[in-house]
């Protein structure tokens, strides 16, 4: 898996204390991005998915995992594993994503590594970063444009539910 980096005791990635991966790789590259250094395909480091999960596995005070980015769509079969992990400790799993939830939905119909980590993930923050609609008072998001898509309830329904946060 291709990696910017990450924590064990991210607060602000989503409630509570989260494992947060940073994934390398955007194809969007959206201006203003706070995580240009994530955008190329080949940089940060090659990191084994096992390693990851050993870290969700031994982390005592984390009760979330985070998947950012960069995109981590472009990486969604190795995500899933470690979703799948965070899921067998019982955690929230929470994603963010530049595609907006009815690219997502598209894309998950033709990728079988997408279409597992939407199954495992709790809450989607989708929709690119807009510079014109940056916020500091919207929680888990930079611009007002985005929102936290309900996943499960989503999946559900076959209609975008969001959370009212």
């Amino acid at each position: 898996m291709r990696l910017a980096g990450f924590t064990t005791s991210s607060i602000v990635d989503g409630p509570g204390v989260r494992v947060t991966v940073f994934c390398q790789g955007c194809p969007l590259r959206c201006p203003g991005c706070h995580n240009p250094s994530t955008h190329a395909v080949d940089g940060g480091r090659e990191v084994g998915v096992g390693e990851l999960v050993d870290v969700i596995e031994h982390e005592r005070l984390a009760s979330g995992l985070t998947l950012s980015g960069g995109e981590p769509t472009v990486q969604a079969a190795d995500c899933a594993v470690l979703a799948r992990a965070a899921r067998g400790r019982g955690w929230s799993v929470w994603c963010y994503s530049g595609y907006t939830w009815q690219v997502l939905v598209r894309r998950a119909a033709r990728d079988p590594g997408l279409a597992e980590l939407l199954l495992l993930v709790d809450v989607m923050v989708a929709g690119p970063y807009v510079r014109a609609r940056r916020t500091l008072s919207l929680p888990w998001r930079g611009s007002a444009n985005q929102v936290l898509v309900d996943v499960p309830a989503s999946l559900g329904s076959g209609e975008e539910r969001r959370l009212a946060v």
